[in-house]
């Protein structure tokens, strides 16, 4: 409990106890009973000491409020009701409606901070200081103040100030504050890290490759603190009805109050019966449970390793219907794997891998990487005094002299453009034929390997109910295809440029159904069109581009596509909550003012459908947080 809400509490005793034993006092008699004539004023007296001590903020809130010209809010509404009670002698109850209004707006304040609290957590990821070894000491230092290419050391149990790649030590990273993951991850020279990680067990030296104000610490920083600013279109219906509604409460009270007053001649039981209009009126539990379980839902969300940049988006995702996805880097991992080496007779797979490695020497091609990689692996050693010549045919593949025999290695067309005898094949992954001195070696085959998350990430997300799947890449059909068929997607498309995707993903939204929304899964800069031109943006947080994670709606941290189907589970449960709150909240509040129209309900019953309602519908909210191991 922090310090205003304990003193908060102190004044809610303290005014409970003063009103406790007046009420005591007056059921025994003690006090003196309402004149017969003219007004109790000692009464007034009494009661107006605790009234005073729980209502002056309100008070003061009002008038500030009235100087602005912002007149009818809450403040006003509980202040004249309260003021009401006191005009026709109803002492006990003015103060009972203020006291059992500032108790409401406690456990408000205690709710809300306990829906910010995974917001709060993620805010401590945030790293005070970084550490830069000079002249053999280790300096401490503003990690704004370190620049790229710097080398860091991290200690154990110190966060990881700025992103960068591992050139010394090894060491488990907890990522549980960015990636939702439980498990750290075993990090070793060579791998990349960003900053928010904490280092658990050993010193790593880091070399830094961003700035801190574009390190991922700093985005996702920036991305929840901005989330509050894009309200959900129920949020903005609470923001319009309560301006609107307020002012018409207070001149409904007071049509109230004066209509049936000259026809009947009873003043005081009118007014009394307006106040009690006015207590039960106020919209307390719309305006502050709403917004509070979008707010939670975003806060379960990012505890999860979702980070979703407002409540319109996470409204937006409950209407998940068609999910378009890119290939490379989203459904597969975008790393080149050989698959398959099938040389010709007389030639071994050392010597077909070797002659091939040797040919992609000079090429930094995802393929070419991918054949070097597999020969390294193999304990394959590359001299190149022996490599003389290399030429990259655009379209084609290598050309190259070895040992002064000429080597060819890349697709069909380069074979048939010089006259190689070879047997074309028939793969979902690329082919790369190889030939010596015109005599063909045989073929190897490199694929992109599937997400293996990927298949169950497709089967939740259809058990969701989201209704079509559909991949956009710009691969071969048959490779396009192959990718498709053994994850269940529903429509594959292929052969594509960034720019026709965005086409499709066109085609895609005038075809869905009105009520149905389209997202668009991607981490490239060539996404970034599509992700912006998508209902839902996801961004694949790990991998994924600066540029691809500004344009996305929502990013994934640990680009777990999974998540997608969470995010929309989430994003059900948390307006499911809000509609059982507007449902309660108005069934409840309409009935109390049907009783007090009536003359059935006093300003008790009203406190009960003001505070007691906006009680019962924080706590239905904070079940969005409570379930948040269960989505």
């Amino acid at each position: 409990m922090t310090k205003s809400q304990k003193i908060h509490l102190t004044r809610i005793i303290v005014a409970g106890c003063i009103f406790a034993v007046l009420m005591i006092l007056e059921h025994t008699g003690t006090l003196p009973e309402i004149p017969a004539t003219g007004y109790n004023w000692l009464g007034l007296g009494l009661f107006l000491i605790p009234y005073i001590i729980i209502a002056y903020d309100v008070i003061a809130a009002a008038g500030r409020n009235i100087k602005r010209g912002q007149v009818f809010d809450e403040n006003f509404l509980m202040l004249v009701a309260t003021i009401g009670a006191f005009v026709v002698s109803e002492f006990s109850e003015g103060v009972a409606v203020m006291l059992f209004y500032q108790v409401g707006e406690l456990f408000q304040n205690i709710a809300v901070n306990r829906s910010r609290e995974s917001i709060k957590e993620l805010m401590d990821i945030t790293p005070e200081y970084a550490n830069i070894e000079v002249d053999g000491k280790i300096t401490q230092v503003d990690p704004d103040d370190v620049e790229i290419g710097s080398t860091i050391v991290v200690k154990p149990g110190e966060k990881i100030p700025l992103d960068g790649v591992v050139i010394k030590g090894e060491s488990m990273v907890d990522t549980s504050s960015l990636t939702g993951e439980s498990v750290p991850r075993k990090m070793k020279a060579g791998d990349e890290v960003i900053s928010g990680c904490v280092n658990q067990n050993s010193t790593l030296y880091i070399q830094t490759t961003k700035d801190f104000d574009d390190s991922t610490v700093s985005k996702i920083l920036e991305l929840v603190e901005n989330a509050g600013s894009k309200k959900a279109n129920a949020e903005k219906f609470v923001t319009k009805f309560a301006k609107y509604y307020t002012p018409i409460v207070v001149f409904g009270a007071l049509a109230f109050f004066l209509i049936p007053s000259l026809i009947t001649g009873d003043w005081l039981e009118w007014l009394q019966r307006a106040c009690t209009f006015l207590v039960v009126s106020c919209p307390c539990a719309l305006v502050i449970s709403i917004p509070m379980g979008f707010f939670g839902g975003i806060g379960v969300a990012s505890r999860q390793g979702i980070l979703i940049k407002g409540g319109n988006y996470l409204e937006a995702a409950a209407g998940l219907d068609t999910v378009v996805f890119d290939k490379t880097g989203t459904l597969t991992q975008g790393v080149f794997k050989i698959t398959e080496i099938a040389p010709m007779p007389g030639v071994t797979e050392n010597m077909l891998l070797e002659t091939a490695a040797y040919a992609e020497q000079m090429s930094n091609h995802p393929i070419a990487e991918s054949i070097k990689a597999a020969h390294m692996e193999a304990g394959g050693v590359i001299s190149l005094d022996l490599l003389t010549e290399t030429q990259e045919v655009s379209g084609h593949g290598i050309e190259a002299v070895l040992k002064g025999e000429k080597v060819l290695a890349g697709n069909a067309k380069l074979m048939n453009k010089h006259g190689i005898v070879f047997t074309e094949k028939e793969s979902a992954g690329t082919i790369c034929y190889v030939a010596k001195e015109g005599k063909f070696m045989g073929h190897i085959i490199i694929s992109d390997v599937i997400k293996p998350e990927a298949k169950e990430a497709i089967a939740d997300l259809k058990a969701t109910g989201v209704k079509q799947t559909v991949m956009l890449t710009g691969d071969r059909k048959a490779a396009g295809e192959a990718v498709a068929a053994e994850l269940g997607l529903d429509k594959v498309y292929t052969d594509l440029l960034p720019a026709d995707k965005v086409t499709k993903v066109e085609e895609l939204l005038e075809a869905q159904d009105e009520k149905g929304k389209l997202a668009f899964v991607g981490d490239g800069i060539n996404d970034t069109p599509v992700l912006a031109r998508s209902d839902i943006g996801f961004a694949m947080g790990g991998i994924g581009s600066d540029a691809a994670i500004e344009a996305a709606d929502i990013v994934i941290m640990d680009d777990d596509i999974r998540k997608i189907a969470k995010t929309k589970r989430i994003s059900r449960y948390t307006l499911r909550i809000i509609k059982q709150n507007i449902t309660i909240a108005l069934v409840v509040k309409i009935g109390i003012i049907i009783l007090s129209i009536l003359g059935i309900a006093n300003m008790w019953i009203a406190v009960f459908g003001d505070v007691g309602v906006a009680v019962i519908c924080i706590l239905n909210a904070m079940r969005i947080l409570s379930k948040r191991k269960k989505y």
